[in-house]
């Protein structure tokens, strides 16, 4: 799971996880109640030491907040734009960075959507970083954390608005919502686990261009704000993120960046951040200028043909799919 959490670059010969502040439930009450599930109840062990004790093992299964509808706050900020009630405005390429700007509006900035990224022990089958089951396919392709917090890391985060921004151009120009470039519900979970960086090379960047859905950026100039971003760190470490605006200095060198994603500042969770590059700073510290990874999403008419043969095809874990909760409006008082 480090490599989901944080970039791969080959000058690190060991990569560091850095978990800043894993956090417990929101506290949250949800807006309706379960009544039902479609199989046998959650047991959640709990483990033989107390001071050991990790939120894989203690969390409290829970419904998700969700208003009468099954509306996540995000999915209720987004609503008029998946119903064509408030349309995006394309830019001249037609790309996805405008959906993408779109969807992160929709998120709140309060520490609602907290930061969680478990290491020890691994959480592949309950929880893959999003906020909220993502759904392709009539299947779920990345699990959220079953405890009802909405809580994120960055990786999954950004997979996340990937996947809510190609819905909702799709939704927006009159396709299927889940046609990204003829891709099954496997290539997207394979595209998946190279966007989480399971192997040697992997990257946001390298899912869009397999997939044939856009381009890499190598020129930091082309860069635009909704492009999708990972990096190494020095000391080790490494973000995912989505790219805003460069950063620079009264010589009009870049020298970092804006961007928006998970885990803002280690536990605040969902919000805007920046960063700087290591050879811009007084101690050498920050990101490596020659491990950064741009992806953009191009035009749906400019998706290029795939071939899986020449598409690594990443075992990291299975897409098993999570509990099912059925709810109903709360009950009147």
């Amino acid at each position: 799971m480090s490599a989901r959490c944080f970039s791969y670059h080959p000058a690190l010969a060991v990569a560091v996880l850095v978990l800043a502040g894993c956090l417990n439930s929101s506290g949250q009450t949800p807006e309706s109640t379960p009544t039902t599930t479609n199989s046998a109840p959650i047991s959640v062990k709990k483990s033989a030491k107390a001071k050991d004790a990790n939120r894989r093992y203690t969390y409290t299964p829970r419904p998700y907040p969700v208003d009468e509808r099954g509306f996540s706050p995000v999915d209720k900020a987004l609503a008029k734009a998946y119903a064509c009630e408030d349309k995006v405005v394309p830019d001249e390429e037609n790309s996805l960075n405008p959906y993408v700007l779109k969807v992160i509006s929709g998120y709140p900035l309060d520490g609602s959507y907290s930061y969680h990224c478990g290491w020890n022990p691994r959480e592949y089958d309950i929880y893959n970083g999003v906020t909220q089951d993502l759904w392709f396919k009539g299947m779920v392709v990345a699990k959220a954390f079953p405890d009802g917090s909405r809580c994120s890391y960055c990786c999954g985060f950004t997979f996340e608005v990937f996947v809510r921004a190609m819905k909702l151009r799709n939704i927006q120009q009159g396709l299927d919502p889940d046609d990204f470039n003829g891709m099954t519900f496997h290539d997207l979970f394979n595209a998946l686990q190279l966007w989480y960086i399971e192997g040697d090379g992997d990257s946001e960047k390298r899912a869009i261009v397999s997939y044939g859905l856009g381009r890499a950026i190598t020129n930091f100039d082309d860069a635009r704000p909704g492009d999708f971003v990972s990096y190494s760190t020095t000391p080790a470490g490494g973000h995912s993120v989505i790219f805003l605006n460069w950063l620079r200095d009264e010589h009009n060198k870049i020298v970092g960046f804006k961007y928006f994603s998970s885990n803002l500042s280690g536990t605040h969770g969902v919000g805007y951040g920046q960063t700087h590059f290591s050879d811009s700073t007084e101690n050498g510290h920050g990101v490596l200028r020659k491990a950064v990874n741009i992806g953009h999403v191009g035009a749906i008419k400019d998706y290029k043909p795939f071939h899986r043969l020449d598409i690594p095809q990443r075992n990291a874990y299975e897409p098993t799919q999570p509990e099912h909760i059925i709810y109903l409006p709360a009950p009147a008082k």
